[in-house]
């Protein structure tokens, strides 16, 4: 059970710091007109961010997998 909470914690960290990373990136993307690459960089954060909320709301998580299907 431990265990599993951790990995759980390393998860989100993992999640957040790449989360940060991604804003960034987009907000220099963006400084700098690159459409495109904002663009990208834009769907990755999303992706990303619905991770996070999946891994925090084990609920949720259940539900789009239902969607998915």
């Amino acid at each position: 059970m431990i265990a599993q909470y951790q990995n759980s914690f390393q998860l989100e960290n993992n999640l957040l710091r790449q989360i940060a990373i991604k804003e960034n990136q987009l907000q220099i993307a963006r400084e700098f007109d690159m459409l495109y690459v904002a663009k990208e960089l834009q769907s990755q954060l999303s992706k990303l961010q619905s991770r996070l909320l999946e891994l925090q709301n084990p609920e949720f998580a259940a539900l789009m997998s239902l969607l998915d299907d």
